[in-house]
């Protein structure tokens, strides 16, 4: 048994504890509050003068499956040989000794979303993972998280180069929607014992049954606004990724009910489609009744700076409590995680950091990491 006594607890759905105690048993949280009584024999961290919050949860990266100073053999997020690979998994990617998990879990962040690159209008499988684990199916939170999808200019430019469909925006819609009409006929076709496997037509029923949502990679408004008009169409569950003109239809969006993993936030506009990046997207979107969760897309924006990209938006309007939830809860309830991470609440795995200071303070830093209650990082 682990106690994490007299640190300033945020618990992220309760009110924070100025001076509180974490009760951690077997991997999970026990008890979180002010008058937890710490049990003899129990093993005691001293978090006096610290801040003890949930880790973190990045909702988009390509955190092992893109892997840093490694070049080309370790790039393995983009199937880029076909414009429908719904049936290619993250999962069988994702090298666990990519050194941006050791820098995920020194910055906070004990969760990530992995997903499939955007160079096809339907690139694959994603998972959810903890950032710290010997192989991947050690890490595993949910498999599969979702499905990626890709509108905008990168699929336009890997197919437009080939010379083959799709070469345009209305060839990429195109692809989906013919995907989708495919896989309801396949799902008509359930009961019939004669009918052979499809994996891709597998990964699309899922998504129209509603089991996983549709990831989709979207900057423009007016690409948004497809991805919206799409899943009208076919009923399923939609996640925008990206979302950098967003806030251009937060209306609209707000209206759908369809949450925005945005980002990366901060960074150059080196391409047409980032021309409008803000750091006050997120606190418009949040106002206009948006759920939002903040990203870094790892390793476009490096991991590190999640926590960051936070801060630099709540100076430019994002309340505070939407803020912290934007990286630990909102995110753990857009992969359907949340019973077991997100916040500190007894039954829920007990992966959590001991922070210097306020963490949206940019001189506080993580001095202490627990995955499942075992120390996994100490500065």
């Amino acid at each position: 048994m682990l106690a994490i006594v007299g640190g300033r607890v945020v618990p992220i759905e309760a009110a924070p504890v100025n001076v509180g105690t974490v009760l951690v048993d077997n991997g999970r949280i026990t008890a979180v509050g002010a008058d937890v009584a710490v049990p003899a024999g129990a093993k005691v961290v001293d978090a006096a003068g610290a801040w003890v919050l949930p880790g973190l949860i990045d909702a988009h990266t390509h955190l092992g499956v893109y892997e840093e100073g490694d070049g080309w053999a370790g790039h393995d997020m983009n199937e880029m040989t076909d414009p429908n690979t719904a049936h290619v998994r993250a999962i069988d990617a994702i090298n666990p000794a990519d050194t941006g998990f050791r820098d995920a879990i020194a910055s906070g962040v004990l969760a990530v979303n992995v997903q499939p690159g955007s160079g096809n209008p339907i690139g694959g499988l994603t998972v959810a993972v903890k950032c710290h684990g010997r192989t991947v199916d050690d890490m595993v939170l949910r498999q599969p998280s979702g499905l990626k999808s890709a509108l905008g200019e990168n699929p336009k430019r890997v197919y437009g180069d080939q010379h083959k469909m799709p070469m345009s925006r209305l060839g990429t819609a195109a692809v989906i929607r013919e995907a989708f009409v495919k896989a309801e006929n396949y799902l008509r076709g359930e009961d019939d014992p004669t009918r052979e496997r499809d994996l891709r037509l597998e990964a699309l029923a899922r998504v129209l049954r509603k089991e996983i949502p549709w990831r989709q990679h979207s900057h423009r408004a007016d690409d948004i606004a497809t991805g919206l008009r799409i899943a009208a169409e076919f009923g399923y569950d939609l996640v925008i990724d990206h979302g950098t003109e967003a806030h251009l239809i937060a209306d609209v969006i707000a209206a759908r009910g369809v949450p925005v993993v945005i980002g990366p936030v901060m960074g150059s506009r080196a391409k047409v489609e980032l021309r409008n990046v803000s750091l006050a997207n997120p606190g418009i979107l949040a106002a206009a009744g948006v759920e939002i969760a903040i990203t870094t897309d790892h390793p476009f924006l490096p991991i590190q700076h999640l926590i960051h990209q936070v801060a630099f938006c709540v100076k430019e309007g994002l309340d505070r409590e939407t803020a912290l939830r934007s990286v630990t809860l909102t995110p753990a309830r857009v992969l359907g995680i949340a019973d077991r991470v997100g916040s500190l609440a007894p039954g829920k795995d007990a992966d959590l950091c001991l922070w210097s200071g306020d963490p949206l303070d940019p001189m506080s830093r993580v001095e202490k990491a627990f995955v499942d209650g075992v120390e996994v990082f100490s500065r």
